[in-house]
């Protein structure tokens, strides 16, 4: 999983990883199989009426549950929250008796005479409050939507759920949908007709890890090293297209392909975007959550096409890279994952953090970014995951995540975990003269494990250990499970990195996660926030607190083209002319001056040590 936050961060103030594969036939008998029925077409009050027909039920009480927890999210969700009307039935019609246990679950009695469930399901995105971060908001591409006649985001769990001790049953899903939705995903249909889908998973599992968006048909295809690689786009005005963004999408994963090289078998994946038109029953949750063949991404359809690509990059590149942990290295937690009493794993600085350093590493080792915005990036991690807490043991963080106080640190897998992974890196180059590194070890990993055969937790460091050096196993039981803070500044110095302190030019409408300006939602409106301390960009211009930006340089602005604004304000120089139309209680003033930037000393990175050039080069490109 992976969020962004740029976008959130503006996004905030508008309103002031697994086993499975494709589909496969099987011979099993309608007893030995979990058949669902979803009906796309017959759309009432916003709700999608779903029909289980029951496997053989031996025992006189059954549960049915939905997830209150899928792999990859590290929340707790409950999608049985989003489920009503749920009624049982025996083979003539009579109702069952049944009882709702929790949010997420259902008892049925009388459950040898058992035939089908039904119930009606709600979708996620359009009750989101906020961006998923403080609340208890789904995180959008983990989420549902039902739009009729327009879009359909199936994360199957929240559509589909199992019986008590029958989730490794075949499930046959029928889906009947309108003749103009296309259903993209990495399973087969293998119904013929333009109008209903059928598709056969080995078990529960494989089901959900198998999204499917239904839209307006609008997808490429292209095929990467024996991969196919599917691009499904959701755009509600059509501004965005698969085609527009495949271009980039194609050279990205071209270039993870050939980074991870023997490390991947996957024979098709998919990347299903869906873009939010902000409105108030919208997505708000902008970012990415992995499976084994796909990704799911949420994003804001306003952003320009550059930065659209650029977060595109960040979390498909994120997500693809968990093809390899936890798909074929993971834990017996994620391997035999309880939907609804979930043990969590100790290694998330592995399957998110190693995951997070390789999808930055790659692009440095392909040739994508520049050595200097390689170590911008890793000197950028080392300042977040400082300000987290450092001396929480990560492996204890992780085997909690779901609760307080670890559960706040939870976005240090994104800043420490991948440095994490970075230190081992340097470790394992290091020792090895330079010819192995962190992606070797993955390697052997997989070999020695893949995606049917899970570790036990307390093995893993061992199992490393062994893989690698002592040095290895004593940096993850002081740094990784123990509570010593990571003195990166040693580790980098094996490579010739040293610390540069820098002045750069901040963000005009942004201080952190603090935005500078805010929006009406009912005029649509930017103002300049009041109450807030302006920074140099608004004092030359005597810019105040609750001014409207109107225009700037003759371009109208609104929260229509919000991106817009944000995205040429990255590229203003010291002292370029500048003309801001505003509305200053109600009256139209135009201002004209000189921009001046806000300034800031940043801790960076920097090579500094030649004698260490080879070892270096070694990290970034071996």
């Amino acid at each position: 999983m992976k969020k962004i936050f740029f976008a959130l961060a503006f996004a905030s103030f508008f309103w002031s990883c697994k086993t499975g594969g494709t589909a496969v036939t099987d011979t099993k008998s309608a007893t030995e199989t979990v058949a669902v029925s979803i009906n796309l077409n017959d759309i009432k009050d916003d709700k999608v009426i779903v029909v289980v027909t029951s496997p053989k039920i031996t025992t006189d009480e059954v549960t049915y549950s939905i997830p209150k927890i899928v792999p990859g999210t590290y929340s707790i969700d409950d999608y049985g929250k989003y489920i009503e009307n749920f009624k049982a039935f025996d083979s003539k019609g009579n109702i069952l008796t049944t009882t709702k246990v929790d949010d997420n679950t259902w008892s049925i009695k009388n459950a040898k005479a058992i035939a089908k469930v039904t119930y009606l399901v709600n979708d996620t995105f359009d009750t989101e409050k906020g961006s998923g971060f403080g609340n208890n908001d789904i995180f959008s591409p983990a989420g549902t939507n039902i739009d009729a006649g327009k879009n359909f985001m199936l994360n199957m769990h929240g559509f589909v759920g199992y019986f008590k001790d029958k989730k490794d049953l075949p499930y046959h899903v029928t889906i009947s949908h309108p003749e103009t939705l296309w259903g993209a995903t990495s399973m087969t249909d293998l119904d013929a007709s333009t109008t209903n889908d059928l598709f056969v998973t080995s078990r529960y599992a494989e089901l959900v890890e198998n999204p499917i968006m239904y839209a307006k048909p609008d997808y490429t295809t292209f095929t990467i090293d024996g991969m196919e690689i599917l691009i499904g786009v959701y755009s509600p005005t059509g501004i965005v297209t698969a085609e527009s963004i495949t271009p980039e999408m194609k050279t990205m994963m071209t270039a993870q392909k050939t980074f991870l090289g023997k490390v991947n078998a996957t024979k098709k994946y998919s990347v299903l975007l869906y873009l939010s038109t902000m409105t108030p029953d919208d997505a708000k949750g902008f970012g990415a959550l992995e499976h084994p063949t796909a990704t799911t991404v949420v994003l804001p359809e306003m952003m320009p096409k550059e930065e659209l690509v650029k977060s595109m990059i960040d979390v498909v590149s994120h997500e693809f890279f968990h093809i390899v942990t936890p798909l074929s290295i993971h834990s017996k937690e994620i391997h035999n994952f309880d939907y609804n009493a979930p043990k969590m794993s100790e290694h998330l600085w592995m399957y998110e953090g190693v995951t997070e350093y390789f999808a930055n590493l790659f692009q440095i080792n392909q040739g994508l970014i520049s050595e200097e915005d390689f170590l911008t990036r890793i000197a950028e991690k080392i300042a977040h995951a400082n300000a987290m807490n450092d001396t929480m043991p990560f492996t204890t963080m992780s085997a909690n995540v779901l609760k307080e106080p670890y559960k706040a640190q939870y976005l240090n897998v994104y800043e420490k975990g991948a440095l994490i992974g970075m230190c081992l890196d340097i470790i394992i180059r290091e020792k090895s003269n330079g010819e192995r590194g962190i992606l070797d070890l993955m390697q052997k990993l997989s070999n020695e494990y893949g995606p049917s055969k899970p570790f036990n937790d307390n093995q893993l460091f061992a199992k490393i250990t062994a893989l690698t050096y002592p040095e290895v196993g004593t940096f993850l039981t002081t740094y990784v499970s123990g509570s010593t803070p990571i003195p990166y500044d040693i580790y980098l110095a094996k490579v010739g990195i040293t610390k540069s302190i820098t002045k750069t030019a901040a963000n005009v409408f942004l201080k952190g996660q603090v935005p500078y300006i805010a929006v009406d939602q009912k005029t649509k409106e930017i103002s300049v926030k009041p109450n807030i301390e302006l920074n140099d960009f608004y004092k030359n211009l005597d810019l105040k607190g609750g001014d409207i930006i109107v225009s700037i340089n003759n371009k109208p602005y609104s929260l229509t083209n919000i991106y817009d604004m944000i995205t040429s304000s990255q590229n203003w120089k010291e002292n370029d002319a500048i003309t801001i139309k505003i509305k200053r209680n109600g009256v139209e003033k135009v201002i004209k001056g000189k921009v001046k930037l806000p300034y800031e000393q940043k801790e960076g990175l920097k090579a500094s040590d030649a004698t260490k050039k080879a070892l270096k080069e070694a990290w970034l490109k071996g």
